[in-house]
């Protein structure tokens, strides 16, 4: 299993049902070097299953005082593509650190 870092749409219910067709399982923690800032969505696909308009988007400051909060969900190598297929273009995909140690993948602003 791979873990995967959501600190936005994707702790979503509704959002995972439909992107992964279950409930993911996950442990809160934290990425350190990071801040949130918010993305316009314009793919209709992605406004639908997330009923949001913006989402938020991660942006490396290198600063560890700077943290973002999140989950880390459990998710097999075929959901890493759905949640690819799920993030717009705007997104990259990326592997990193988290405060508990555990390595995991985010999705920052490209």
């Amino acid at each position: 299993m791979a873990l995967l870092f959501s600190y936005g749409t994707l702790q979503k219910e509704q959002v995972q049902l439909e992107t992964f067709g279950r409930i993911l399982h996950g442990e809160k923690d934290i990425l350190s070097g990071y801040q949130l800032t918010m993305l316009e969505i314009t793919d209709p696909e992605v406004l639908r299953k997330s009923g949001q308009k913006y989402h938020p988007v991660l942006r490396f400051s290198g600063n560890e005082e700077d943290q973002v909060e999140g989950v880390l969900f459990e998710v097999t190598d075929a959901e890493i593509l759905q949640a690819d297929a799920y993030e717009v273009d705007d997104y990259k995909r990326i592997e990193t650190t988290f405060k508990s140690g555990k390595r995991g993948f985010i999705y920052v602003g490209k």
